[in-house]
C-alpha cells in the first residue's frame, strides 16, 4: 500500500446517460498536501468528488483513498475523510453545539463532547454554540460546516467550492482555515471558481475541462505553460487609446475603455517592447504608463478552458 498518496486516480469514468462527464482522468495528491480542481461549471468537478467521497460510482477506472478502494472498500474511505458541499449542511433550527454533538453521535464516536467543544474553539465559535444557527452569518454557518467535517479526525479533507457565496473578509477567513489544516497534516481536496484561492492556496492544480484533465501542476508550473505574458498601456486621453490601438493593430491587443488601457500580448522580448513604445513616440502619442504583466493563473485557465466556458452558467456536474 502507497505511503505517499492520500488519493490516487487512474482512469476514472463517468457518464450521465449519453453524456460523458468524466473521460479517462487521471491525477495523485501527497499526504499533506492542497490539491485545487479548477474548471468551468459543468467540467466534473462535483462528479469527481461524489465518487472519491462513496457517493457515486464511476463506470470504469480505479479511485484510492489511503490506498483503499472508494468502491470495494467504501466503509473504510469514510472512516479516512471529511466532506464539506457548496451548501453548508447545517440544521438551521439547531445550536452550533448540537449540530456538532448530532454528527458525532451519528459517526459513533467516542468523547462526542471533548471533539465538540475543541472544535468550538478551533472556529472561533464557542461564544455562539448554544446560538441557533439561524442567527449566524454566511460565514459562521460555513465555519461550523467545516468543523462539522473535521468530526473524527479525517485523514483527507474534501472541500467543494468552500468559500462560494462568502464575502471577502470570511472568504480570507476560511482561507486561513484551510492552511491550518494542511498544516496540521491532513490533507485538502478542494474544488474553487475563485482562481486566487487556488494560486494562494494550492500545492497542486489540475484543469478539467469536457471531462479530461488539460493542465495539471504547481501554480508556477502552470503559468509557465503560457511563456508571453501581456503589456498594459495607459493612457489619459481616449483618443490617444484608440490611435494607440490602431498603429498597434498588428499586435494581439485589447481595448480597456473603462481604464484607460492598451492590453497587448507579447513574446516577452525586451526589442519588441522598445519597439512598440517607439512607434507611439514616433506617432506623438503620449503613454502615460507602462506595466509588464507575468502570466496569471486566470491566463492559463482561459487559454485551457475558452472564456466561453468559464463564463458560462450552466449546471455543474
Amino acid at each position: 500500500m502507497s505511503t505517499d498518496k492520500a488519493v490516487s486516480v487512474v482512469g476514472l469514468e463517468k457518464s450521465y446517460k449519453n453524456l460523458k462527464v468524466l473521460d479517462k482522468i487521471d491525477f495523485t495528491v501527497p499526504k499533506g498536501s492542497i490539491f485545487a480542481l479548477l474548471g468551468p461549471n459543468g467540467a466534473g468537478k462535483t462528479t469527481t468528488i461524489k465518487i472519491l467521497t462513496t457517493l457515486l460510482k464511476p463506470d470504469q477506472g480505479n479511485a484510492q483513498i489511503y490506498g483503499f478502494d472508494v468502491v470495494r472498500q467504501p466503509g473504510r474511505v469514510r472512516e479516512l475523510i471529511g466532506l464539506a458541499g457548496q451548501e453548508a449542511a447545517v440544521d438551521h433550527v439547531l445550536t452550533g453545539r448540537e449540530n456538532l454533538q448530532l454528527i458525532g453521535r451519528l459517526r459513533h464516536l467516542p468523547n462526542v463532547d471533548r471533539e465538540v467543544d475543541a472544535l468550538l474553539d478551533q472556529f472561533d465559535l464557542a461564544d455562539a454554540a448554544d446560538r441557533r444557527v439561524a442567527t449566524y452569518s454566511g460565514g459562521m454557518g460555513r465555519k461550523l460546516d467545516l468543523a462539522m467535517s473535521l468530526l473524527g479526525s479525517p485523514k483527507v479533507m474534501f472541500l467543494d467550492e468552500p468559500t462560494s457565496g462568502l464575502d471577502p473578509q470570511s472568504r480570507l477567513t476560511t482561507w486561513q482555515i484551510i492552511s491550518d489544516l494542511a498544516a496540521s497534516g491532513i490533507t485538502v481536496f478542494l474544488t474553487t471558481q475563485h482562481l486566487e484561492e487556488a494560486d494562494q492556496l494550492a500545492n497542486h492544480i489540475a484543469i478539467l475541462n469536457e471531462g479530461r484533465i488539460v493542465a495539471e501542476g504547481t501554480p508556477l508550473d502552470l503559468k509557465k505553460l503560457l511563456p508571453h505574458g501581456h503589456i498594459e498601456l495607459d493612457f489619459t486621453e481616449g483618443r490617444d487609446l484608440r490611435a494607440a490601438a490602431d498603429i498597434l493593430s498588428k499586435y494581439k491587443g485589447q481595448i480597456d475603455e473603462p481604464r484607460q488601457i492598451l492590453v497587448i500580448v507579447t513574446d516577452g522580448s525586451i526589442k519588441q517592447m522598445t519597439g512598440i513604445l517607439k512607434r507611439l513616440e514616433d506617432a506623438n502619442i503620449v503613454v502615460a504608463g507602462f506595466a509588464q504583466k507575468l502570466p496569471t493563473l486566470e491566463d492559463v485557465f482561459l487559454s485551457y478552458t475558452g472564456k466561453e466556458k468559464a463564463e458560462e452558467n450552466g449546471h455543474e456536474n
